[in-house]
This record gives C-alpha cells, sequence and structure tokens, in this order.
C-alpha cells in the first residue's frame, strides 16, 4: 500500500516524494555553489600575489598571523578545501574548515561591518548557513564520501 501524502506529512516533510533525490540534490548544490565562490576568490588571489598580500597588511586584520602567513593560508584554504568540497571527499571536515574560514574572513575585514559592505556581510552570512548543513547533513549520495564509505563498510561485511 503507497503511503498518503496528507497536509502534516508534507508540512513536516515526512512524506516528500522525491525525498531520495531532493536531499542529495540539494547538498550537492549547496557543495559546488560554495566551493566556486570560495575557489574563485583564491585563484584572484594568485593571479597577482602582492596585491593579496597588500590587501592582508592594510585591509584585512586577520588576528594572530602575520600577513604574509594569512595571505599563505587563506589562499590555500580557498584553493583546496573547494575542491574536497566540490568532490565531496572528507567533506564534513572540509565544510567546517571553511565555515571558520568564513568567520574569520567577515572578523578581519571591518568594510563588511559598514552600510556599504553590509551585502558582502549577508553573502558570508549565506555561505555560512550553506556551509554548515553541509556539515551537520554530510555530503550526500552524490560524493566520494558516499563512494568510499560504501566500500568500506561492504568490505567489513565480507571480512
Amino acid at each position: 500500500m503507497k503511503p498518503s501524502i496528507t497536509l502534516s506529512g508534507f508540512l513536516m516533510g515526512e512524506c516528500w516524494p522525491l525525498d531520495w533525490l531532493i536531499k542529495p540534490l540539494t547538498l550537492l548544490g549547496f557543495r559546488i555553489y560554495v566551493a566556486w565562490v570560495f575557489f574563485a576568490s583564491g585563484l584572484t588571489k594568485i593571479q597577482s600575489w602582492s596585491s593579496t598580500v597588500y590587501l592582508f597588511e592594510d585591509e584585512y586584520n586577520v588576528p594572530l598571523l602575520s600577513p604574509e602567513i594569512a595571505a599563505y593560508l587563506g589562499t590555500a584554504a580557498e584553493l583546496i578545501l573547494p575542491v574536497l568540497l566540490a568532490l565531496g571527499l572528507l567533506t564534513r571536515p572540509a565544510a567546517l574548515a571553511l565555515f571558520v574560514f568564513n568567520i574569520v574572513a567577515v572578523i578581519s575585514y571591518p568594510y563588511l561591518f559598514t552600510i556599504e559592505g553590509a551585502g558582502g556581510f549577508w553573502q558570508h552570512v549565506f555561505w555560512g548557513a550553506m556551509l554548515w548543513t553541509v556539515f551537520v547533513f554530510g555530503p550526500g549520495k552524490f560524493s566520494l564520501d558516499y563512494l568510499l564509505t560504501g566500500r568500506i563498510q561492504a568490505r567489513n561485511r565480507h571480512v
């Protein structure tokens, strides 16, 4: 017997007919979008390294790190973590690291707290919400993590 769709089930998300597809596609969309945003930022940074170091010296106020070390670490994070996120490999650690990186970026760039920079602030909030969602719910079925954990579990059953 087919489960029927009720109003309360629909409102509470308990009877979505395509739930098996909606959640993995949503998580994949979040992963790819946020990965693209951060990776594009990293590519911009490596195009002109002297400009990047200048920004870290004069614009960004990264706590506890010298501007040059912050520039290297920030650029590396923006080039490596998004690749892991998009592929769905080590997804939760990558999402958490980018979530923290996103918070540091907001704290370090005072312009985001001005009226002119408010749009940028809300972009970071949006990206943070997407990253937190991926961290909490995992990468979904369309990820290397899903494939690898399935193989590991299958191997453990045969041992």
